[in-house]
Protein backbone atom coordinates (compact mmCIF):
# COMPACT_ATOMS: atom_id res chain seq x y z
CA UNK A 1 0.00 0.00 0.00
CA UNK A 2 1.87 3.88 -1.16
CA UNK A 3 2.42 5.56 1.35
CA UNK A 4 0.10 8.82 2.81
CA UNK A 5 1.18 11.29 4.58
CA UNK A 6 -0.70 13.67 7.21
CA UNK A 7 0.57 17.23 7.46
CA UNK A 8 -0.31 18.98 10.80
CA UNK A 9 1.00 22.28 11.82
CA UNK A 10 1.16 23.59 15.45
CA UNK A 11 0.59 19.64 16.06
CA UNK A 12 -3.05 20.22 14.29
CA UNK A 13 -3.72 17.94 11.28
CA UNK A 14 -4.64 19.77 8.44
CA UNK A 15 -7.16 17.85 6.88
CA UNK A 16 -6.65 15.87 4.07
CA UNK A 17 -3.62 13.11 3.17
CA UNK A 18 -0.56 13.74 0.47
CA UNK A 19 -1.41 11.40 -2.17
CA UNK A 20 1.18 10.23 -4.16
CA UNK A 21 2.42 12.77 -7.52
CA UNK A 22 -0.02 10.92 -9.79
CA UNK A 23 -3.17 11.62 -8.50
CA UNK A 24 -1.80 15.55 -7.46
CA UNK A 25 -4.27 18.04 -9.08
CA UNK A 26 -4.39 21.95 -10.10
CA UNK A 27 -6.23 24.22 -7.87
CA UNK A 28 -4.59 27.04 -8.50
CA UNK A 29 -6.72 29.73 -10.75
CA UNK A 30 -4.25 31.74 -11.96
CA UNK A 31 -6.36 34.77 -13.19
CA UNK A 32 -9.67 36.50 -12.50
CA UNK A 33 -12.13 36.84 -15.29
CA UNK A 34 -12.76 40.52 -16.30
CA UNK A 35 -16.40 38.81 -15.76
CA UNK A 36 -18.47 37.01 -13.18
CA UNK A 37 -17.31 33.71 -12.28
CA UNK A 38 -19.37 30.81 -14.26
CA UNK A 39 -19.33 28.06 -11.20
CA UNK A 40 -19.94 25.37 -13.07
CA UNK A 41 -17.69 25.97 -15.89
CA UNK A 42 -14.89 26.20 -13.37
CA UNK A 43 -15.58 23.17 -11.30
CA UNK A 44 -17.42 21.27 -14.32
CA UNK A 45 -20.51 20.61 -12.39
CA UNK A 46 -23.61 22.03 -10.56
CA UNK A 47 -22.74 22.15 -6.90
CA UNK A 48 -23.36 24.74 -3.46
CA UNK A 49 -20.63 26.96 -3.29
CA UNK A 50 -18.19 28.02 -0.60
CA UNK A 51 -16.04 31.17 -0.62
CA UNK A 52 -13.36 31.86 2.43
CA UNK A 53 -12.15 35.80 1.61
CA UNK A 54 -8.49 36.15 3.91
CA UNK A 55 -8.40 32.18 3.51
CA UNK A 56 -4.58 32.01 4.85
CA UNK A 57 -2.71 28.88 4.46
CA UNK A 58 -5.81 27.45 3.33
CA UNK A 59 -7.00 25.93 6.37
CA UNK A 60 -10.41 25.54 6.71
CA UNK A 61 -11.05 25.19 2.71
CA UNK A 62 -9.25 22.29 2.68
CA UNK A 63 -10.95 20.91 5.59
CA UNK A 64 -14.19 22.20 4.44
CA UNK A 65 -13.18 20.13 0.61
CA UNK A 66 -12.43 17.62 2.14
CA UNK A 67 -15.11 16.73 4.16
CA UNK A 68 -18.00 18.32 2.04
CA UNK A 69 -17.02 16.93 -1.29
CA UNK A 70 -20.49 17.89 -2.61
CA UNK A 71 -19.43 21.53 -2.35
CA UNK A 72 -16.70 23.65 -4.58
CA UNK A 73 -14.82 25.97 -2.55
CA UNK A 74 -12.82 29.20 -3.85
CA UNK A 75 -10.09 30.78 -1.66
CA UNK A 76 -8.94 34.06 -1.86
CA UNK A 77 -5.90 36.28 -0.03
CA UNK A 78 -4.24 39.17 -1.16
CA UNK A 79 -0.80 37.96 -0.11
CA UNK A 80 0.84 35.56 -2.94
CA UNK A 81 2.90 33.57 -0.68
CA UNK A 82 -0.14 32.11 1.89
CA UNK A 83 -1.95 31.35 -1.99
CA UNK A 84 1.48 29.60 -2.56
CA UNK A 85 1.14 27.48 0.43
CA UNK A 86 -3.04 26.62 0.37
CA UNK A 87 -2.53 25.73 -3.44
CA UNK A 88 0.22 23.32 -2.95
CA UNK A 89 -2.13 21.73 -0.32
CA UNK A 90 -5.12 21.72 -2.47
CA UNK A 91 -2.78 20.18 -5.61
CA UNK A 92 -1.34 17.48 -3.05
CA UNK A 93 -4.85 16.56 -1.65
CA UNK A 94 -5.48 15.67 -4.90
CA UNK A 95 -8.72 18.23 -4.61
CA UNK A 96 -11.19 18.42 -7.53
CA UNK A 97 -13.28 20.53 -5.21
CA UNK A 98 -11.41 23.52 -5.00
CA UNK A 99 -9.84 26.84 -6.29
CA UNK A 100 -7.21 29.37 -4.67
CA UNK A 101 -6.64 32.67 -5.93
CA UNK A 102 -4.95 36.17 -4.96
CA UNK A 103 -7.59 38.82 -4.63
CA UNK A 104 -9.16 40.96 -2.22
CA UNK A 105 -12.58 39.93 -0.91
CA UNK A 106 -14.08 43.25 -1.37
CA UNK A 107 -13.23 43.17 -4.84
CA UNK A 108 -13.82 39.59 -5.72
CA UNK A 109 -17.55 39.82 -4.31
CA UNK A 110 -18.11 43.68 -6.38
CA UNK A 111 -16.23 42.30 -9.82
CA UNK A 112 -16.28 38.48 -9.81
CA UNK A 113 -19.17 37.35 -8.19
CA UNK A 114 -22.94 37.10 -9.56
CA UNK A 115 -26.14 38.26 -7.19
CA UNK A 116 -27.67 35.20 -5.59
CA UNK A 117 -24.98 32.66 -6.83
CA UNK A 118 -22.97 31.44 -3.17
CA UNK A 119 -23.96 28.98 -0.69
CA UNK A 120 -21.54 30.55 2.13
CA UNK A 121 -19.38 32.98 2.78
CA UNK A 122 -16.46 32.77 5.09
CA UNK A 123 -14.49 35.65 7.02
CA UNK A 124 -12.24 34.38 9.70
CA UNK A 125 -9.88 37.36 11.37
CA UNK A 126 -9.87 39.99 8.91
CA UNK A 127 -6.98 42.31 9.45
CA UNK A 128 -7.86 45.60 11.60
CA UNK A 129 -5.12 47.38 10.28
CA UNK A 130 -3.19 49.53 13.05
CA UNK A 131 -1.67 52.32 10.97
CA UNK A 132 -4.70 55.16 10.92
CA UNK A 133 -3.67 56.01 7.51
CA UNK A 134 -4.62 52.30 6.72
CA UNK A 135 -8.25 52.09 8.45
CA UNK A 136 -9.81 52.61 4.80
CA UNK A 137 -8.51 49.15 4.22
CA UNK A 138 -10.81 47.29 6.87
CA UNK A 139 -12.88 44.54 5.09
CA UNK A 140 -16.04 44.65 7.33
CA UNK A 141 -17.66 47.39 6.40
CA UNK A 142 -21.74 48.78 5.32
CA UNK A 143 -20.63 48.29 1.53
CA UNK A 144 -19.45 45.14 2.35
CA UNK A 145 -22.00 43.20 3.99
CA UNK A 146 -24.11 44.87 1.40
CA UNK A 147 -21.86 42.94 -1.26
CA UNK A 148 -22.09 39.82 0.44
CA UNK A 149 -25.84 40.20 0.95
CA UNK A 150 -25.99 40.47 -2.87
CA UNK A 151 -23.77 37.16 -3.48
CA UNK A 152 -25.62 35.03 -1.03
CA UNK A 153 -28.03 32.95 -2.15
CA UNK A 154 -31.44 33.02 0.05
CA UNK A 155 -31.03 31.42 3.17
CA UNK A 156 -26.90 31.58 2.73
CA UNK A 157 -24.32 31.95 5.40
CA UNK A 158 -22.07 34.16 6.26
CA UNK A 159 -19.75 33.06 8.99
CA UNK A 160 -17.25 35.51 10.96
CA UNK A 161 -14.26 35.18 13.39
CA UNK A 162 -11.87 37.43 15.05
CA UNK A 163 -9.75 37.97 18.14
CA UNK A 164 -9.91 41.93 18.05
CA UNK A 165 -12.43 42.83 20.92
CA UNK A 166 -13.10 46.00 19.12
CA UNK A 167 -13.68 45.16 15.95
CA UNK A 168 -16.24 42.44 17.07
CA UNK A 169 -18.31 45.11 19.08
CA UNK A 170 -18.48 46.78 15.45
CA UNK A 171 -19.21 43.94 14.18
CA UNK A 172 -21.66 42.53 16.16
CA UNK A 173 -23.55 46.25 15.82
CA UNK A 174 -23.94 45.97 12.38
CA UNK A 175 -24.18 42.38 10.90
CA UNK A 176 -27.44 41.96 12.41
CA UNK A 177 -28.69 45.40 10.49
CA UNK A 178 -28.05 43.36 6.63
CA UNK A 179 -28.78 39.50 8.61
CA UNK A 180 -30.15 37.48 10.75
CA UNK A 181 -27.21 36.86 13.54
CA UNK A 182 -26.00 34.31 16.20
CA UNK A 183 -23.11 34.91 18.19
CA UNK A 184 -21.74 31.76 18.70
CA UNK A 185 -20.92 31.12 22.75
CA UNK A 186 -18.17 28.43 22.31
CA UNK A 187 -16.24 27.09 19.67
CA UNK A 188 -16.55 25.57 16.46
CA UNK A 189 -17.63 21.88 16.63
CA UNK A 190 -15.73 20.42 13.50
CA UNK A 191 -12.65 22.34 14.91
CA UNK A 192 -12.06 22.54 18.84
CA UNK A 193 -8.69 23.12 18.26
CA UNK A 194 -9.00 26.17 15.40
CA UNK A 195 -10.21 26.09 12.12
CA UNK A 196 -7.59 28.41 10.73
CA UNK A 197 -4.03 29.20 12.05
CA UNK A 198 -4.44 32.12 13.36
CA UNK A 199 -7.30 30.74 15.53
CA UNK A 200 -5.30 28.02 16.80
CA UNK A 201 -2.06 30.72 17.78
CA UNK A 202 -4.89 32.75 19.63
CA UNK A 203 -6.37 30.00 21.73
CA UNK A 204 -3.18 28.69 22.50
CA UNK A 205 -2.29 32.60 23.66
CA UNK A 206 -5.06 32.63 25.91
CA UNK A 207 -7.05 35.32 23.34
CA UNK A 208 -10.90 35.20 23.72
CA UNK A 209 -12.02 34.57 20.09
CA UNK A 210 -15.25 35.56 18.73
CA UNK A 211 -17.57 33.60 16.45
CA UNK A 212 -20.54 34.06 14.86
CA UNK A 213 -23.04 33.31 11.45
CA UNK A 214 -25.47 35.36 9.81
CA UNK A 215 -28.27 34.04 7.69
CA UNK A 216 -29.05 35.71 4.33
CA UNK A 217 -33.25 36.19 4.84
CA UNK A 218 -33.76 38.53 2.28
CA UNK A 219 -35.38 40.92 4.21
CA UNK A 220 -33.59 43.52 2.26
CA UNK A 221 -33.63 44.60 -1.22
CA UNK A 222 -30.54 45.52 -3.08
CA UNK A 223 -31.76 48.85 -3.01
CA UNK A 224 -33.00 48.94 0.64
CA UNK A 225 -28.95 47.47 1.11
CA UNK A 226 -27.41 49.99 -0.91
CA UNK A 227 -29.59 53.00 0.72
CA UNK A 228 -28.78 51.02 4.45
CA UNK A 229 -24.98 50.95 3.57
CA UNK A 230 -24.19 54.51 2.50
CA UNK A 231 -26.21 55.46 6.21
CA UNK A 232 -23.68 53.81 8.45
CA UNK A 233 -20.62 54.46 9.86
CA UNK A 234 -17.30 52.91 8.67
CA UNK A 235 -15.27 50.69 11.37
CA UNK A 236 -13.11 53.41 13.15
CA UNK A 237 -12.37 51.89 16.35
CA UNK A 238 -8.93 51.70 17.96
CA UNK A 239 -6.70 48.42 16.92
CA UNK A 240 -5.37 46.95 20.11
CA UNK A 241 -1.48 46.95 19.24
CA UNK A 242 -1.31 44.21 21.78
CA UNK A 243 -2.32 41.79 19.52
CA UNK A 244 0.49 42.94 16.96
CA UNK A 245 2.59 39.62 18.37
CA UNK A 246 -0.27 37.43 17.02
CA UNK A 247 0.08 39.27 13.65
CA UNK A 248 4.06 38.47 13.50
CA UNK A 249 3.60 34.94 14.35
CA UNK A 250 0.94 34.34 11.67
CA UNK A 251 3.19 35.77 9.46
CA UNK A 252 5.54 33.39 10.56
CA UNK A 253 7.00 30.72 7.39
CA UNK A 254 4.39 27.96 7.27
CA UNK A 255 4.96 25.07 10.13
CA UNK A 256 2.90 22.74 8.28
CA UNK A 257 5.33 19.25 8.14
Amino acid sequence: MPHRQIEREFGVPIAGEILAPEAWTQTALKRLPARCLNWPELFGREAPIVLDLGCGNGRYLLGSAVWRPECDHLGIDTLPVVIRYATRRGNQRGLSNIRFAVSGGRELLANHVAQASVDEIHCYHPQPYYDPAEIHKRLITPEFLRLVSVALKPGGLFLLQTDHPAYWDYMRKIVPLFFDFEELPGRWPDAPKGRTRREIIALRKGLSVFRGIARQTARLSPEAAQQLAESLPPPTFNADRRLLELDALEREPDSGT
